[in-house]
């Protein structure tokens, strides 16, 4: 069996014959060296969003932010994956990644999605959006920028991103392009919203449910509408923020504890907050007109037959009761709405309200894409100043093999007894001296701050000449070293 025309036990000599079946694991991961020397390892991103896919396929891939890290483990042992990050929330499940092999990897990574969430990976790509490098990192900055949002502009996107990279940072999970490019995505976020003003008057998905409701309600009763809140978690904050700015002077908040919302009580003392206990959900969704659901559950808390079971509402509220779900998973089934008094909306709903101030947004957001693309073209800079750091390496490693082999056969000849150990060192040093003086002119010429486009593709031109003339083979020895990476995690 050979890898990249080489022997496989030449870079396995120690568990070559004990784990050989390892091997068979990667059939289709080794193949010849010029199949992935045609391509770069890509940045990828795999997703699907409210733009691209209904709330109730976005609800089976959904990730609690707690299984973030074990996701990115089991992407980043797939084949052809080398790092990976989850970024999922009520709107968005997107998986960024650094591949190996774009086909294959993207092959890997929808293979992955449709077992997790038991669609079938045909179905899946009806719905998912698949970018590339610069495309996948434009994408993420946008994202974090609120570009790409349900609410054009909204803010909790970017703690969101946030949490992404301080939850990689806590589980060891994010790789270096990965890091890289989240917290560069970070840095645009915050330039955007600092320099172009995209998120004043912008409206959240809190917001947005709560403008939803008073929409929906009869305009005489608005303010007297008996509200609920289920879960006080930080979009379930924003709800009573937002109800505060409405004019609502008390709403009930069941959660699991009652730290939580003392809390919340005693940040926000506009508003009356009544506090129930989730074993009186059902009692307390009976006393309401509206109740707005913000919980990590992964089942519905409400079903067809819970709401038949809810007394009536006053004609006076119209006769209705909503279920203001902003949730995903969903909090409140769909089938509830075929009950006579009871209606219900989910995140998907919330575009009739987003819709009234999107003109002044977007012309807020032609003036982001610039602050983006300085941005993208700082970190394609970074990345591609990479390809040289493995070329340094092997030119000084090649040159010290020289220098140090010349130098034991220097001081055979003079003989050990006629020199001193000053004398020595005053060889050595010399010897060093000179490959430190050859290899300044080289060296230089493949260090680059990446500022430059000329300057940066003048350095990798410089990269490859290099590998030519000295025989490095950098980009073998490189797939030979993430390979064997592979294969050994496999192992362990």
């Amino acid at each position: 069996m050979q890898l990249f025309n080489c022997d496989v036990q030449s870079i396995f000599p120690h568990t070559f014959s004990a784990n050989f079946v390892c091997f068979a694991v990667f059939d289709n991961f080794f193949v010849s060296l010029s199949g992935y020397m045609k391509e770069r390892s890509s940045i990828a991103v795999i997703g699907l969003s409210v733009h691209t896919a209904p709330v109730e396929m976005r609800e089976k891939l959904a990730v609690a932010e707690e299984l973030w890290p074990r996701a990115i483990s089991e992407l980043t042992n797939l084949n052809h994956i080398e790092e990976a990050a989850v970024l999922s929330t009520c709107n968005r499940m997107e998986i960024y990644v650094v591949a190996l092999s774009w086909n294959r990897g993207i092959r890997e990574v929808v293979d992955w999605m449709s077992k997790k969430s038991g669609i079938p990976a045909s179905e899946l790509r009806d719905h998912l959006f698949m970018l590339r490098d610069s495309d996948a990192t434009r994408h993420l900055f946008e994202v974090s920028a609120g570009l790409d949002s349900l609410v054009l502009g909204e803010g909790q996107i970017l703690a969101q991103v946030k949490q992404v990279v301080r939850s990689g940072q806590n589980s060891g999970g994010l790789g270096k392009n990965i890091d890289r490019m989240f917290k560069d995505a970070i840095t645009a976020g915050k330039r955007v919203r600092c320099e172009t003003n995209i998120s004043s008057g912008a409206v959240s998905v809190s917001s947005a449910a709560v403008e939803l409701a008073l929409m929906k309600l009869p305009k005489s009763e608005c303010l007297s509408a008996r509200m609920l809140l289920i879960g006080a978690g930080k979009m379930g904050k924003l709800v009573i923020k937002h109800l505060i700015a409405k004019g609502c002077k008390k709403v009930v908040v069941v959660n699991r504890s009652v730290e939580r919302v003392d809390a919340i009580r005693e940040e926000m003392k506009d508003i009356e907050i009544v506090y129930r206990p989730l074993t009186e959900m059902y009692e307390a969704a009976a006393d309401a007109d509206v109740v707005f659901t913000s919980t990590a559950s992964e089942t519905p808390l409400f079903t067809q037959e819970h709401a038949e079971a809810l007394p009536p509402i006053s004609d006076a509220m119209g006769g209705v009761r909503l279920f203001i779900d902003i949730s995903v998973p969903r909090n409140v089934s769909a089938c509830v709405s075929d009950v006579g008094h009871a209606r219900v909306y989910n995140v998907d709903d919330l575009k009739e309200v987003v819709e009234a101030n999107k003109e002044d947004r977007m012309r807020k957001a032609m003036e982001a894409q610039t602050i983006i693309t300085q941005e993208l073209k700082r970190f394609e800079a970074w990345r591609d100043s990479l390809e040289t750091v493995p070329t340094i390496k092997k030119l000084r490693s090649y040159a010290d093999r020289i220098r140090a082999s010349e130098l034991e056969k220097c001081l055979q000849k003079i003989g050990e007894d006629a020199l001193t150990k000053k004398m020595k060192r005053s060889i050595e040093e010399l010897s060093t001296g000179i490959v430190n003086k050859l290899l300044h002119g080289p060296l230089q010429h493949l260090r680059c701050d990446g500022s430059d486009s000329r300057t940066l593709d003048e350095t990798l031109e410089n990269m490859h000449a290099l590998n030519r003339m000295f025989s490095l083979d950098t980009e073998k020895a490189i797939i030979e070293q993430k390979i064997k990476a592979k294969v050994e995690k496999a192992q362990n």
